[in-house]
C-alpha cells in the first residue's frame, strides 16, 4: 500500500486524476504529521503556509485512517466548497469505500413544521415577505435536503428565515407532528452513520457547549476532530461557553406564542395583548439604550434609570405571558414549548440584566433594531480542555496563520495546548521572485488625522503602475469611505465593501480585469482572487483590535492583573496573525505575482514591527516607489532585504 506521501507525489493517483496537480513536499510532510497523529491519539498544530495544500494534506490520511473522523472548517461556505468539490475529488482519486456526510447547525435547515405556522401566521406578512415565503413553499416541495444554502435567491441574513427554520428553543422535538419530514433530523442520521463528516465550527462549539451543560450532544462521538481556519477558535469558543440573549429571542417568543394561541386556543384576547405588551417593552429597552449601534460593557447601562425602568417592564412581560402560558400548555404541543421558553428566557434575561460573577465579561450590543446581551468568559481554555477531555482521540489544528514570529504560543495558551505537537511548513511559492514587499516613507502616524488621505495619496501612484488590480485593505469604515470617495475618479472600476454582497463583488473583480476593490475585515480573509486580476494588496494600518471593545478591555485588563504585559501577550499577537491573513491575500497561485504595500510607519518604527515584518513571508523589500514601478515592468529586481526562513517541527 502507498503511503500518504507517495499518494501526494508527482506519479501518484491525485496527480493522475487531477488535472494541474502539482506535488509539494510541504503537504506530503504535512500529511504525515496527520497521520502519525491520527494512529498515536495525539494533539497536533499545523501551520502550512498559503498554497501548501493542506486540505488535501489532512483528507488523504482521514480517508485512509479507517476512523471516524469530524472535519470542522470555519464557516458554512467553507464547509460547502470542502464538501462538494475538495472530498468528492479525492473520494475519487483514491478509489476507497468511504461514507460521507455533510451536517450544518439546525438554523441552516428548513423546518416544515415552523413553514406551517408561518403560513397560518395572524399577522399578515408584507408584499415582499409573502413572496419569499411562496419562494420558500415552493423548493419545500422539491428539496431533499432543507439545507437553505441551495436557496440562493434569498440572502442569507432574510427575515424570512427565523420564521422557516427552528431553534433549540423552539423545536418541538420528539413531540413534533411533522417528525418524520424532519430534514435536520435525517441529516443527523446520516451523519451517525457516516465514517468523515464535515462540520463547521459553530456546530462544534455548540455540541460542545450542550455537553457542558449535561444536555446530551448534537454531533457523533469521533476517533478524531480535524479543524480548519483554527485561528479563529477561540473567538468563537467563548460566543459558545458563555450566555446570550437577543431581543429578537424575545421577538419570536411573542409571534410564536400568539400563532400556538390562535392555533390551539382562539379563545379570548388576553394572550396576545400580553405578546403584544412584551413586544413594546423590548422595543423601548432598545431605544433605552441610545440611537447609536454601538457595543459596551453592561456597567455602562447598569446605573441608567430609565434603561432599569425598561428592562423592568420586560421581566413583567415575560411573567405576565408565562402565567396566562400555564394554564393552555396543556393544549398543544406548541404552546408547552412556549411556556418553557418563557421560563427559560425569563431566568436568563433576568441573569444578564443583574451583576456578572467573577470570570465572566459582561457586555451588551445595540443593533439597528434590535440588541442583544452576553456573559462571555475572560477564559474558555479549561472549558475547552474538558471538552477535549470528553472526546478523546486525536486533535488536529491547522491554518495558514497560527505562528506569531516562530511562535505558537498564543494560540496555544488560547486553548491550553501545552502538550501538542507543532509544525509549520513555509509556504512553496516563490515569494521571493514573485512578490516584493513595499513600505514607503514618510507617511504620518496613523492617529493623525491626514494620515488615510497620505496613504491614498502613495496608493495611486501604485494603482497606476499595476493597472488597477488592487484590493484596499482598511481596518475602519471610516477609512473605507473616505478612500472611496477620494479614489472616484481614478480610470479603473472602483468596487466598495457594502454596495454588493461579498461574492457579487469579488465576480466583478475577477471578471473586470483591472478592477480595484476597498474592503474591510471581511476581505482580509477567506477570499481567493488567482492571476493577474489582483496583482497588488494595499494595507493601510496594521490591524489591531479596537481599543474600545469591552470583551478585550475585560480581556486585556484580566492579563494586567496577572502581572503580564497585554499588549504583547495579546493585542501584538492576535495584531500579527490578522496582518498575515490580509497579506495572504496577494499570492494565491505558483504563476501569481504581486506588490504587498503596507503603509504604517510603526512597522519601521517601533521595536515590535520586526515581530510582524519576521512572520510576513520572505520577500523583498523596499521603500522605493520607484522599485514598485520596475517591478511591474519587469526590467529590474529591486534590493532586497531577506526575512527569517521557516519555522521548523518541534
Amino acid at each position: 500500500m502507498l503511503s500518504v506521501a507517495e499518494l501526494l507525489a508527482g506519479d501518484g493517483p491525485l496527480a493522475q486524476s487531477l488535472s494541474g496537480f502539482a506535488p509539494r513536499l510541504q503537504q506530503q510532510q504535512m500529511a504525515a504529521a496527520v497521520e502519525q497523529a491520527l494512529t498515536a491519539k495525539s494533539v497536533l498544530v499545523a501551520e502550512a503556509g498559503t498554497g501548501t495544500g493542506k486540505t488535501f494534506a489532512y483528507l488523504v490520511p482521514s480517508l485512509l485512517s479507517g476512523k471516524k473522523v469530524l472535519i470542522s472548517t470555519g464557516t458554512k461556505n467553507l464547509q460547502d466548497q470542502f464538501f462538494y468539490k475538495d472530498l468528492p475529488v479525492v473520494q475519487k482519486a483514491l478509489d476507497i469505500p468511504v461514507s460521507v456526510a455533510l451536517l450544518k447547525g439546525r438554523a441552516n435547515y428548513l423546518c416544515p413544521h415552523r413553514l406551517r405556522l408561518a403560513q397560518q401566521e395572524s399577522q399578515p406578512l408584507n408584499k415582499q415577505a409573502l413572496n419569499k415565503l411562496r419562494m420558500v413553499m415552493e423548493w419545500a416541495g422539491r428539496t431533499r435536503t432543507g439545507d437553505r444554502a441551495e436557496m440562493t435567491g434569498i440572502a442569507e441574513d432574510d427575515s424570512i428565515w427565523p420564521r422557516v427554520t427552528s431553534s433549540a428553543e423552539n423545536c418541538l422535538g420528539t413531540e413534533c407532528p411533522q417528525l418524520q419530514e424532519c430534514h435536520l433530523i435525517q441529516a443527523r442520521r446520516a451523519a451517525q452513520a457516516a465514517d468523515v463528516v464535515v462540520i463547521n465550527h459553530h456546530l462544534l462549539f455548540a455540541d460542545m457547549a450542550l455537553r457542558e451543560q449535561g444536555f446530551g450532544e448534537l454531533l457523533p462521538l469521533a476517533d478524531a476532530v480535524i479543524i480548519d481556519e483554527a485561528h479563529h477558535l477561540t473567538e468563537t469558543a467563548a460566543a459558545f461557553f458563555g450566555t446570550s440573549l437577543s431581543g429578537n429571542q424575545l421577538l419570536e417568543l411573542c409571534r410564536d406564542s400568539e400563532n400556538e394561541f390562535y392555533t390551539a386556543v382562539n379563545e379570548g384576547h388576553d394572550l396576545p395583548r400580553a405578546t403584544e405588551t412584551l413586544s413594546k417593552a423590548v422595543r423601548d429597552l432598545r431605544l433605552a439604550m441610545g440611537e447609536a449601534q454601538r457595543k459596551g460593557s453592561w456597567a455602562e447601562l447598569a446605573g441608567d434609570k430609565s434603561l432599569q425602568t425598561a428592562a423592568d417592564q420586560v421581566q413583567a412581560g415575560l411573567a405576565a405571558l408565562q402565567g396566562l402560558l400555564k394554564p393552555m400548555a396543556e393544549r398543544s404541543k406548541g404552546l408547552e414549548n412556549c411556556l418553557r421558553r418563557c421560563k427559560e428566557l425569563a431566568d436568563r434575561f433576568a441573569q444578564l440584566t443583574t451583576t456578572a460573577g467573577e470570570g465572566f465579561i459582561h457586555w451588551f450590543e445595540a443593533h439597528r433594531r434590535t440588541f442583544t446581551l452576553h456573559l462571555t468568559p475572560l477564559d474558555i481554555s479549561e472549558y475547552f480542555q474538558s471538552q477535549m477531555g470528553a472526546m478523546q482521540g486525536a486533535w488536529i489544528f491547522t491554518s495558514a496563520t497560527l505562528s506569531v514570529n516562530g511562535s505558537f504560543d498564543h494560540f496555544i495558551n488560547q486553548l491550553g495546548l501545552q502538550h501538542a505537537q507543532t509544525c509549520s511548513w513555509e509556504s512553496p511559492f516563490d515569494y521571493r521572485n514573485q512578490a516584493l514587499l513595499y513600505l514607503p516613507k514618510g507617511l504620518p502616524e496613523p492617529n493623525q488625522q491626514q494620515f488615510t488621505a497620505a496613504v491614498l495619496e502613495r496608493a495611486i501612484p501604485v494603482l497606476q503602475a499595476s493597472g488597477g488590480r488592487a484590493f484596499l485593505l482598511f481596518t475602519s469604515h471610516r477609512a473605507l469611505r473616505e478612500a472611496a470617495s477620494a479614489l472616484a475618479a481614478l480610470p479603473y472600476p472602483i468596487l466598495v465593501q457594502g454596495e454588493a454582497p461579498r461574492d457579487m463583488l469579488l465576480e466583478q473583480f475577477r471578471s473586470l480585469g483591472n478592477a480595484v476593490l476597498l474592503g474591510t475585515s471581511s476581505f482580509w480573509e477567506g477570499v481567493d482572487v488567482r492571476g493577474e486580476a489582483l496583482s497588488v494588496v494595499i494595507i493601510d494600518k496594521l490591524p489591531f483590535a479596537s481599543p474600545g471593545d469591552p470583551v478585550l478591555q475585560a480581556r486585556l485588563e484580566a492579563i494586567r492583573r496577572q502581572g503580564r504585559n497585554p499588549f504583547m501577550s495579546h493585542q501584538l499577537p492576535s495584531a500579527v496573525i490578522a496582518l498575515k491573513q490580509g497579506a495572504g491575500r496577494l499570492i494565491r497561485d505558483s504563476t501569481d505575482t504581486g506588490v504587498l504595500m503596507i503603509c504604517d510607519p510603526r512597522l519601521r518604527s517601533k521595536p515590535y514591527g520586526r515581530i510582524f515584518l519576521a512572520s510576513l513571508p520572505p520577500m523583498p523589500v523596499t521603500d522605493a516607489e520607484q522599485a514598485v514601478r520596475a517591478f511591474f515592468k519587469r526590467s529590474t529586481r529591486p534590493d532586497v532585504t531577506e526575512p527569517e526562513d521557516e519555522i521548523p517541527c518541534h
